[in-house]
């Protein structure tokens, strides 16, 4: 039903233009609730103005507006890839020895959010919705607030909300931080997520829980906070996979693996997935299990991201390092036994690869919430389901409870739970996928958004 009272305003670092592929499950969810009652979705264009930052583009089609805005080449070295990315993804994500922070860098991550907030707040109404998402925008409120803006604003964390000791060791983390209590709502994946920022307020922002989800600034404001797990489009995964099966590309792959069950791990290249330690839990899989040698190929799909910086291209020479001394020691003539490849496949061809796959290594250091697990469940046969792998430092982990939950740091856990994915009877596996598809058919992408909107608006 269309919002009589006001348009809901997405705010997020990327914008999915009109014509743009939107393979991902959130830029669809966005789009659906932009859809659904009309607004506007602002962020950067992914383009880079040699000269400056700021250039305003506006489009538009059918009830929703588009407006985006160029970054200069700076700005998107200093704010995008520098603080977002080198300071405040390896710390939402537990890693202190890979924060790379400068105050250069913070204060290009300030500007670029204060440029964000001009541009944004002429475009504003008192009666908006408006739903900043991610850490690339931890700040937009209170700086919208300085504009004089009334609406209702609402912001949702993807990632993790590390403990509150890891927050106070970033510099300035009291200003960055308490930007969010400009918000009206602020959701995370996760009750441990929300357990955190609570004790962060109370340790370090020297406010107060009033009750939980319910908590006031030093300063005497007072805001909502809760977990709001995202999900997938059932639905459309499930019939996707069962329509890929068809196609070339998966055909080749199940011809190619004459008869062999396949176990796969689909992941961005990034040191918060546990690559690395996946693929030496296999090979002490293949070690501990011999008897399993010649029946099981892992198939380990990585596409390169954030290729210019530096730990990322570190991370990618010890990947082939790994995968080319697995299959050095293990390989036989008629068998490979792992496969890394750095290509990029279509969404509905990765379904279809799921669909193929007994096993599915879903195996993160930490993860927000790892929407992989959920699509690698839905794809599933449902008279012959394959098995999930599971991290615990998975959000997911909270939800997917038929999965074989494993802790990535212990390799011989792993090695083992790879070996009864495998040899799981099928009544087993049948049953343990049951229960996990019928928390995705009642908690879809849909519902995921339609219970924060409805938790903002009342905020």
């Amino acid at each position: 039903m269309r919002n009589a009272k006001g348009r809901l305003v997405i705010v997020s670092n990327r914008v999915a233009l009109p014509g743009e592929s939107r393979a991902g499950g959130l830029a669809v969810a966005l789009q659906a609730a932009l859809e659904d009652q009309g607004g506007l979705w602002f962020g950067w264009s992914g383009k880079i103005d040699p000269q400056r930052s700021g250039r305003l583009q506006k489009q538009r089609a059918g009830d929703i507006d588009y407006a985006t805005i160029d970054l200069s080449r700076r700005d998107h070295a200093d704010y995008y890839n520098g603080f977002a990315n080198r300071s405040l993804w390896p710390l939402l994500h537990f890693r202190m020895d890979l924060v790379d922070y400068s105050r250069e860098t913070y204060a290009a991550y300030r500007r670029v959010n204060a440029l964000f907030a001009q541009k944004l707040a002429p475009m504003l109404r008192d009666d908006d919705i408006v739903w900043v998402h991610d850490y690339h925008l931890i700040p937009l409120a209170s700086v919208l607030r300085e504009h004089d803006v009334r609406a209702k604003l609402g912001f949702f964390l993807h990632v993790p909300m590390p403990s509150s000791d890891l927050l106070a060791a970033l510099p300035q983390h009291e200003r960055l931080f308490e930007g969010l209590s400009s918000y009206d709502l602020v959701g995370f994946q996760t009750e441990r997520d929300l357990e955190r920022f609570q004790d962060y307020v109370r340790l370090y922002g020297r406010g107060r829980v009033i009750s939980p989800g319910v908590l006031e600034t030093a300063g005497g404001r007072r805001l909502r906070a809760g977990a709001f797990p995202i999900s997938i489009d059932t639905p459309h995964i499930v019939e996707q996979a069962r329509q890929a099966v068809s196609k070339p590309s998966v055909r080749n792959l199940r011809e190619s693996l004459s008869g062999r069950a396949l176990a796969i791990g689909v992941d961005r290249l990034d040191y918060s997935k546990g690559i690395p330690e996946r693929f030496r839990a296999f090979e002490r899989f293949l070690k501990r299990h011999p008897q399993q040698h010649g029946k099981l190929t892992f198939l380990q799909i990585a596409p390169v991201s954030r290729g210019d910086v530096a730990e990322y291209r570190e991370l990618r020479r010890e990947l082939e390092q790994l995968a080319g001394h697995v299959n050095g020691a293990h390989a036989r003539p008629d068998w490979t036994p792992m496969r890394y490849v750095n290509s990029n496949y279509a969404h509905p061809t990765l379904t279809g690869f799921y669909r193929l796959a007994r096993v599915g290594l879903v195996t993160p250091l930490r993860d927000g919430m790892n929407l992989v697990a959920k699509e690698y469940v839905a794809s599933q046969d449902p008279d012959d389901p394959g098995v999930l792998v599971l991290s615990t430092f998975a959000g997911a982990a909270r939800e997917l409870d038929g999965a074989l939950l494993v802790n990535p740091y212990d390799l011989d856990g792993v090695a083992d739970a790879i070996a009864k994915a495998a040899r799981m009877r099928p009544g087993e596996r049948r049953e343990r996928w049951q229960s996990m598809m019928e928390r995705l058919r009642s908690h879809d992408i849909t519902r995921w958004r339609k219970d924060y909107l409805a938790a903002l608006a009342s905020a």
